[in-house]
């Protein structure tokens, strides 16, 4: 990621060494600036109460209802967030492993990632209408499968200049 600061790019990596949960991010400066914590968490919660409750979160669900919404909103983590301030364009970027023997492997994987971050793209898009909302996902299979096309696309439009493409996994 290293390489977007080389040249005069307008994109901020806010999470580079480590995922985050929401709740963390929205006590720094950047978040601060797109939409206010409370109102982002009003929009989320009206989101929230439509999304099923799944198997494994009916425990927390049945201890405390009231909240529960409410944390699994703001618990869950972003794997890496980048902000363009200048045209005002937020990615929440995900990244997914997976097994590459089963053919469609990675439809499934895009498929995921794109529901575990549909609360937050769509609350952050009633809260902070100004701003755009882009989620990128990066699916890799465990032997390096990679779409390459897809993964040089998904890297221009995180500003990651076009260098020497070097192949030392298999590639789509």
């Amino acid at each position: 990621m290293t390489a977007c600061t080389l040249h005069k790019s307008k994109l901020k990596f806010v999470t580079l060494d480590k995922e985050s949960s929401r709740s963390t991010l929205w006590r720094q400066e950047e978040f601060l600036r797109i939409c206010r914590k409370e109102e982002l968490a009003e929009k989320a919660h009206n989101i929230e109460v439509t999304m099923p409750v799944k198997k494994s979160q009916e425990a927390r669900y049945n201890l405390d209802p009231e909240s529960f919404f409410v944390n699994r909103f703001w618990g869950r983590r972003l794997d890496g967030v980048a902000i363009n301030e200048a045209l005002l364009i937020v990615y929440i970027l995900e990244f997914k492993r997976s097994t590459d023997r089963d053919e469609g492997f990675l439809e499934v994987k895009e498929a995921e990632a794109n529901e575990q971050h549909e609360s937050v793209i769509g609350a952050l898009k009633a809260a902070a209408p100004k701003w755009e909302f882009q989620q990128i996902n990066f699916v890799v299979g465990i032997r390096g499968s990679v779409v390459e096309s897809e993964f040089y696309t998904k890297l221009k439009r995180l500003d990651v200049p076009e260098g020497k493409k070097t192949r030392s996994s298999p590639i789509m």
